[in-house]
């Protein structure tokens, strides 16, 4: 995982947390389940060991599964730890969220309980959130995945791989983590029930009698939603039946949700999603339609309920509410491609942004009445943005000019004003303002960093206030802000550097006291044929030949 200190999270690690949580889904039994969200939280979570321990009927926890150590697994799978050793181990140590840290210096006088482990003694740590080989965290689950309910398990883990106790992300990764895996178990578990109840199903007209009664239980109280609809005829796909916990979380009645079938229900978008769902071990992420208009985020895993005799006879569908994991994957992916300090798209979103805007290919050159023999022998014109026009087939059906030479890749070039002349030619363009603050280190140096933070969200509140809907303010880090304005003139873009700069030069209150700082503006401009690191040097560079060209009085003052 990644460290604290690092300012971004890779999108790579995203997305393999994404999957192993997802992978916690796909298990077909339980003791798949539990070995998933063991292996999890080493590719995951980026630790060298971790143990399941599961509550066990009797208030004990087993070790369930072991992932990342073969040695580890033959010394503590299988083996019990007393309930009231457990409760003692949660009790103790630093509060994280849910999460329990207990450091090396308190954990000592846990090493003679009953509870299964692998620490090892070590050396004191070299720096202050060293990992201590006798360091302890526990992520406790359960049940439902809402803390403060039953505790069903405790996920332990050992050894993370970059040898330092996890920070912020790496303790809230590991939060959602459990919160996933204790759903997943008794998800898991909720399987086993029904898959023993359709068992039951196949038997003797007096077992199945009795089986029906356990299948309605398992069905009436499931903590997530359960379904069951016809299958085949005039009627396919109808709600035949639906449980407590559905109709609760669509906010409709059992009786109105016998009128519906999910096709009915699902948000247009995803109406594919659900067709394109099997029937058979079928899953899906999809939106259904709560009765108030609003639409909630939804697994749904199906399973065909067949008759020996006559095939198969309905559908059972597990409706599971994962609209707290999209809100997560959301907030994830927002702290990926966003500076965590003033909220701003950070520097790998910013560069995402204008490469999207570029192409490798240069437009036509001499924009305004370029026209080679090709071009007009073909009727053809190039107007002052560099775009091919009078071919009627070429312009309706979007088929290449017949034109030998003519380029034409269909993209929409972003072109950059002429700079080489005194006279603005009132082209619109792509600009790019590159921003320094003068005098941010001296804020710095004399109030310290708090000062600091709390004058960089003030600029950034004050660049937003004074551009465009539409245009992007980014952090490119440090005390370095890059503004993308489009459709802008040469007159325009420096208007808008005099106007920002005049925005962030009035005092900043903080803490009491008021601080100023100044700000240079490199205005650089975006076209197809750069990359977007050479536009941002450009318009870096025309920065700090503003910056020089102003004495440092001058720079404070704006």
């Amino acid at each position: 995982m990644e460290t604290e200190s690092e300012p971004y999270i890779r999108l790579a690690t995203l997305r393999q947390l994404h999957q192993v949580v997802a992978d916690l889904n796909t298990a077909r039994s339980l003791a798949d389940t539990l070995q998933a969200v063991a292996d999890g939280a080493i590719t995951g979570l980026g630790f060298e060991l971790s143990a399941v321990n599961l509550v066990r009927p009797d208030g004990d926890l087993v070790v369930a599964a072991v992932g990342g150590s073969a040695g580890a697994e033959a010394l503590m799978a299988g083996r019990v730890g007393s309930r009231c050793s457990w409760e003692r181990r949660l009790s103790m140590g630093d509060r994280w969220g849910d999460l329990r840290f207990i450091p090396y210096t308190e954990g000592w006088v846990l090493d003679d309980d009953d509870v299964p482990q692998w620490h090892t003694p070590g050396p004191a740590p070299r720096f202050a959130d060293e990992w201590h080989p006798m360091d302890r965290l526990f992520a406790p689950l359960y049940a439902a995945g809402a803390s403060g309910g039953e505790l069903i398990g405790v996920i332990s883990v050992d050894k993370p791989r970059n040898g330092r106790r996890p920070g912020a992300w790496g303790r809230e990764a590991l939060q959602m983590y459990a919160f996933h895996a204790a759903i997943a178990i008794g998800n898991a578990r909720l399987r086993a029930n029904m898959q023993r109840a359709l068992l039951r199903l196949e038997r003797e007209q007096q077992a199945l009698r009795a089986s029906e009664e356990s299948f309605r239980q398992a069905f009436e109280y499931a903590p997530s939603g359960m379904a069951i609809a016809e299958m085949g005829g005039d009627q396919h796909g109808r709600l035949l039946r639906t449980n407590d916990a559905l109709c609760r979380l669509l906010g409709r009645p059992a009786s109105a949700m016998r009128r519906y079938s999910f096709s009915d229900l699902v948000h247009p978008e995803d109406i594919g999603t659900l067709l394109r769902t099997s029937a058979e071990g079928g899953r899906s992420e999809l939106r259904l339609a709560r009765r108030d208009g609003s639409y909630v985020w939804v697994s749904l895993r199906n399973s065909v309920v067949a008759d020996a005799a006559d095939g198969p006879r309905f559908l059972l569908t597990h409706v599971e509410d994962i609209e707290e994991r999209k809100r997560h994957e959301l907030q994830l992916a927002h702290r990926a491609s966003h500076d965590s300090l003033t909220g701003l798209p950070n520097s790998a979103e910013l560069r995402a942004r204008l490469g999207a805007r570029l192409c490798a290919t240069p437009p036509l050159p001499d924009r305004p009445g370029y026209e080679d023999e090709a071009t007009l022998a073909a009727g053809l014109h190039v107007d002052a943005s560099g775009h091919l026009h009078g071919f009627d087939e070429f312009e309706s059906f979007g088929s290449r000019p017949p034109a030998a030479g003519v380029p034409f890749d269909g993209h929409v070039h972003t072109i950059a004003p002429n700079e080489d002349s005194d006279v603005d030619d009132g082209h619109k363009g792509l600009a790019v303002l590159f921003c320094d603050l003068d005098g941010f280190k001296s804020i710095n140096d004399r109030f310290g960093h708090h000062a600091g933070d709390a004058v960089l969200i003030e600029v950034a509140r004050r660049l937003i206030n004074g551009v465009r809907d539409g245009d992007t303010v980014a952090r490119l880090g440090g005390d370095e802000f890059v503004v993308l304005a489009d459709g802008l003139g040469r007159a325009d873009a420096e208007d808008l550097a005099v106007r920002l700069r005049n925005a962030i030069i009035p005092p900043i209150r903080v803490d009491g006291r008021a601080v100023r700082v100044g700000a240079s503006f490199g205005i650089g401009w975006a076209g197809c044929g750069m990359s977007a690191e050479e536009v941002l040097q450009s318009a870096d560079q025309r920065m700090y030949v503003e910056k020089r060209s102003r004495s440092k009085d001058r720079r404070r003052a704006g």
